[in-house]
């Protein structure tokens, strides 16, 4: 049999399309924290489940094309229905699949500010992001904490302040002692601090103080993004904030530009040498962010 340039031509062709399709292919991995408390990976932030005789309480829900799969994956742990969604902010990898759920009778619930941005048309990370249909809207919001009484447990859900944006919120479960901090905490590695969104590095390191005086040496502790953690991490995550922080604001005081605070690796090269900057905010990400949002008046 004779074989022509053209099938290999198509032959290679087949073959980069399937290895670009099983790239894009998103799985949904479940890992059990307690008897009632699990932690759904997919694509985008980390979901929080508590189930219980009640139904199921959900902490994010990642894009809106994963929706199937995330509820899939509920069924295989429990057939409660979804009651309460709650939204630690507004950014889309938490938020896509409010509509959705919405859908499947899930009450929305956030803090006022991740109704405000998710009603208007915004940008992040220079990328434009048009306001939310109605039914991807939180309809119960709160300005500071609230209570949710919910499977025998009381969930405290606190606002933080200008942490990673406006509208942050920690969900804690007191009576399991697990802590969902949202994108208020990057396991491990730097965190994107949306200065277009309220965010900023103090509020970020506050967060992570009043994440402390909850935890104890035997809290779980769900971030945004990557693994599960504990008191232990988060304590020396914050102290790198506080470093980081503190030196850049000695430069400011010094009269460094922005450009040499930008470039200037010494400020971070003790973490940039423990993998801190090797996810999508690197060493010079963190300096240029930390330096604005010391400079940055906010209005």
């Amino acid at each position: 049999m004779k074989i022509t340039k053209n099938f290999f031509t198509v032959l290679l062709i087949l073959v980069a399309t399937n290895i670009f399709s099983q790239k894009k292919e998103v799985t949904i991995k479940s890992t059990k924290i307690t008897e009632s408390i699990y932690m759904l990976e997919g694509q985008g932030g980390n979901i929080g489940l508590f189930i219980g005789k009640d139904g199921v309480f959900m902490i994010d829900d990642q894009f809106a094309k994963l929706t199937p799969k995330i509820l899939k994956a509920i069924k295989e742990i429990t057939n409660k229905p979804v009651k309460y969604l709650i939204n630690t902010h507004w950014h889309g990898d938490h938020t896509g699949g409010n509509e959705n759920m919405s859908k499947e009778g899930a009450v929305i619930v956030s803090h006022k500010n991740v109704r405000k941005r998710m009603s208007v048309e915004t940008v992040v990370r220079g990328k434009t992001r048009p306001a939310s249909p109605k039914a991807a809207l939180p309809i119960i919001t709160f300005t500071e904490d609230m209570m949710i009484h919910f499977n025998d447990e009381d969930v405290l859900i606190s606002h933080v302040h200008n942490a990673h944006t406006d509208g942050d919120a920690h969900i804690y479960f007191t009576k399991s002692n697990v802590i969902h901090m949202g994108d208020t905490y990057f396991q491990d590695k730097y965190p994107y601090i949306d200065l277009n969104s309220g965010g900023s590095i103090d509020g970020y390191i506050a967060s992570a103080e009043k994440a402390l005086l909850m935890a104890d040496d035997d809290t779980v502790i769900i971030p945004g993004h990557r693994a599960l953690s504990n008191k232990k991490e988060l304590t020396a995550y914050k102290n790198m904030l506080v470093a980081l922080r503190n030196t850049v604001k000695a430069k400011i005081a010094m009269g460094k530009t922005l450009e040499e605070v930008k470039t200037d690796t010494s400020i971070t090269k003790e973490y940039d040498d423990k993998k801190y900057g090797d996810w999508f905010i690197t060493g010079e990400g963190i300096r240029e962010t930390i330096y604005k949002s010391l400079t940055t008046t906010k209005k």
